[in-house]
């Protein structure tokens, strides 16, 4: 089925296509590991979680996702620095070695950050690779020299800039992100990592060394320039090195734009000659109760935050995916119980039909093995009508509101005991399918519930067998009503009793 999607670079939803067919390419901007990462950053890790799904599944495409871990910028510097309040024990004890220190507070958020992800669903395993920065030092240099060989970079003060005025001599300057070049001041050089959107200037591409700052040797036209990179050059680097270019999707959260995924657009090309990528896709920014997440608003949640609070990760995955990727999501609380009780009723119709399939197999209806293809075959209407439905949506730039509904209309419209017996199989194997991209239900038997039975009814229940077994049957009766009185029910066994709910 082919894919549609909203490509900010032309502004426009396209028709997928691959520049290898059959394979798909997608770098994601990873998080920047110096705390523990916010529920509007997971957004911008669930929707590419969500779009190579999709790409997997209903487009059948093979996947080679890269998400870049950034290990060196002006937080992760000012964090691990000696005598931080920002580092912890389980990092050890710091070093007189900057970069050693670096990599021990790094390498624990990363860790942390991996968890996290993997308990809102996305797999570790479904990575092709998650480089860290500091790994490309190399690359990165050799890219800067290119840029300056062909006359976009200069060097000032031990620093190394790119050249932007000369580069919109060249090519456009603002693919992304339409910019207002009238405060533009050719020559203005800008430090910092991430800057105002106001402030179009020269971007470094190389920091010189500060005293106490971890620093790597820089031999720069034999002119020695010990330093670090700058945070725009990595992911130029790293996407050419680990993908080549051009590869197929970027994405990243839509406060990227500019200037981080413009400065990539603008180095790349200037370095290697071409753009990085053929489709830019852009998730918007998430809300808390209506409002801008803020520490000083007291609405800034990680995800422990929201787990401590009783909130399950799944529902959180759920809420996110539920909402399309390029609309505002407003978290609400409410909305996490509203989305977890619709969640849970999807769920309860798969453990029916997960019933009702295995009560109905006869002795000729074996269950599908491995090498069966799950729907491709199948002859029902009624799914093979589902199935086209929800993966048409799904293929309509990621349309899961839509999707979703239709889900939901199908499951009003056909209660589990109305699907003929020959088809429960392969719808089931449709759910088996559509949970492969949401990745929130268990496709399996409903999980047997641990019953608490109290004290006082587990001692009724012995004394009514205990009355049972000496033929006082009239006792037995008036203790089986006690119990049923307390919301329990006694059934004789071969060997026993069973208590149950009533």
């Amino acid at each position: 089925m082919k894919i549609q999607i909203f490509n900010t670079l032309t502004r426009s939803i396209q028709e997928f296509t691959p520049v290898h067919p059959g394979e798909v390419t997608m770098y994601s901007c990873g998080p920047t590991v110096y705390n523990y990462a916010h529920i509007g950053n997971m957004r911008a890790f669930l929707f590419p979680d969500l779009l190579q799904r999709v790409l997997r599944v209903v487009g059948d495409y093979s996947m080679r996702w890269v998400m870049n871990i950034t290990d060196i910028d002006d937080k992760t510097i000012r964090d691990s620095a000696p005598n931080s309040e920002a580092w912890r024990a389980e990092m050890g004890e710091q070093t007189n070695d900057p970069i050693e220190n670096l990599r021990r507070f790094t390498e624990f958020y990363a860790e942390e950050f991996i968890r996290d992800i993997g308990m809102l669903g996305i797999r570790k395993e479904g990575f092709h690779l998650m480089p860290r920065a500091t790994h490309y030092m190399a690359p990165m240099q050799d890219l800067i020299r290119k840029i300056a060989a062909n006359g976009y970079a200069y060097a000032r003060g031990g620093s190394i800039y790119f050249d932007v005025a000369k580069w919109r001599k060249t090519d456009k300057y603002g693919k992304l992100f339409e910019i207002d070049f009238d405060n533009f001041q050719a020559g203005v050089r800008i430090d910092a990592d991430e800057y105002e959107r106001e402030n179009v200037s020269d971007f470094v591409l190389w920091k010189g060394h500060k005293q106490g700052e971890p620093s790597w040797d820089f031999d720069f036209n034999g002119e020695q320039l010990p330093g670090r990179p700058g945070w725009h050059i990595e992911c130029s680097a790293m996407e050419y090195e680990v993908l080549g270019l051009p590869f197929d999707i970027h994405t990243g959260g839509t406060d990227l734009k500019f200037p981080h995924h413009e400065d990539e657009i603008a180095q790349s090309k200037a370095g290697y000659g071409i753009e990085p990528t053929n489709y830019w896709c852009h998730n918007e920014f998430l809300e808390i109760e209506g409002e801008k997440m803020s520490k000083s608003k007291g609405n800034f949640f990680m995800l422990r935050d929201l787990i401590q609070r009783g909130v399950d990760p799944i529902d959180v995955r759920w809420l996110m995916m539920s909402a399309h990727y390029a609309s505002r999501l407003n978290f609400t609380f409410a909305g996490i119980e509203s989305g977890r009780k619709a969640r849970l009723r999807v769920q309860n119709y798969i453990y029916q039909l997960v019933d009702g399939n295995s009560q109905s197999r006869t002795n000729d209806q074996l269950p599908m093995t491995n090498h069966q293809s799950p729907i491709t075959n199948d002859k029902s209407p009624v799914t093979n009508d589902l199935r086209n439905a929800t993966f048409s949506e799904l293929a309509d730039d990621l349309n899961t509101p839509k999707a979703l509904g239709t889900l939901f209309t199908f499951i009003n419209q056909h209660p589990v005991a109305t699907i003929p017996v020959s088809e429960r199989a392969s719808l089931l194997e449709f759910f088996t399918e559509l949970n492969e991209i949401f990745d929130v239900w268990n496709i399996g038997k409903r999980p047997e519930e641990k019953l608490d039975i109290p004290a006082a009814v587990q001692a009724l229940a012995e004394q009514r067998w205990t009355a049972k077994k000496a033929r006082q049957f009239a006792e037995g009766d008036r203790l089986r009503d006690e119990i049923k009185a307390l919301g329990f029910v006694v059934n004789d066994a071969k060997e026993g009793y069973i208590i149950e709910k009533v």
